[in-house]
């Protein structure tokens, strides 16, 4: 997908090139190269692997190019960055049959058309006015290709987005029991299969005032009146387990991350890098 993971590996490898050869930093620079950000739960493997405890890892900090943000600033926040994410399919069941005698079949089509604007009130009338939530059907899939054939069976595939985890409970309950009534309704049936995939990226407050000074000496400023974006990252399992910082980097004006036409900004190379860089210079001092 674009996301620019290539670029952000050539920052780290940057980084890597200058401290080895300068050295100018007293202790232990770890540098990760995770594997399977996008839902390969590659950051989850790495630490049930033990890598924090092998390498004596005591801070973690990572960063994003970011569309929209001029390019190679820094932009950063204390708390909530980014957003959970979890992904849920639905399986609708029925009876198929033949598009000009829906009387004789149940209508898998009306039943999951109707299940997605049932889940449409969990945000706005389930969720707390004041904690953010995004609930999203981003797929509907069907065994029939014919354009007069109802299926016995729909699948739907979404997303559910928050920043504070204590709603994630309810989201469960709320798409499993309106998925299942909403179906019966008509009809049919549902299955829910809910699959909690990453929370939150919670910047530490102290690391964050470490992040922005090493971005005040390359860029000259740092951006932190910034709102938390639902994008998700799953360098929020490290922040779970040690202290540390997400940093976002502006790509520019290019299309947006994962869009078809994004493209990664490669004159923000040498400021990514010496971000990496200089975070290390800073906390290990000589």
């Amino acid at each position: 997908h674009a996301c620019g993971h290539d670029g952000h590996t050539t920052m780290l490898l940057g980084a890597a090139q200058y401290l080895s050869q300068t050295r100018n930093f007293d202790g232990t620079v770890v540098l990760l190269f995770q594997p399977a950000e996008e839902g390969g739960g590659g950051a989850k493997a790495m630490i049930a692997d033990g890598v924090m405890e092998r390498w004596g890892i005591d801070e973690v900090y990572g960063m994003h190019n970011w569309p929209g943000l001029a390019a190679g600033t820094f932009a950063v926040k204390d708390g909530p960055l980014l957003a959970a994410a979890d992904g849920f399919e639905i399986a609708v069941k029925g009876t198929g049959g033949h598009g000009a005698r829906p009387h004789l079949a149940v209508d898998t089509t009306l039943a999951a058309c109707a299940v997605v604007m049932a889940l449409q009130s969990v945000v706005s009338r389930n969720a707390d006015p004041l904690k953010t939530v995004v609930l999203s059907i981003c797929g509907l899939e069907s065994e029939s290709t014919a354009y007069n054939v109802i299926p016995d069976r729909i699948v739907l595939r979404g997303t559910t987005r928050f920043l504070d985890p204590d709603v994630q409970p309810m989201l469960v309950e709320r798409i499993e029991t309106l998925a299942k009534q909403t179906a019966a309704a008509y009809g049919a049936s549902a299955e829910v299969t809910y699959t909690r995939s990453v929370g939150p990226v919670l910047n530490h407050v102290g690391n964050v005032a470490h992040a922005i000074r090493a971005g005040e000496a390359v860029a000259g400023a740092v951006e932190t009146d910034i709102r938390p974006d639902m994008a998700a990252e799953d360098f929020a399992d490290m922040l779970a387990v040690r202290p540390g910082c997400y940093m976002l980097i502006g790509n520019g004006d290019s299309a947006d991350l994962h869009n078809p036409s994004y493209e990664f900004n490669d004159a923000i190379l040498p400021v990514g890098a010496s971000w990496f860089a200089e975070m290390a210079e800073q906390r290990m001092g000589l």
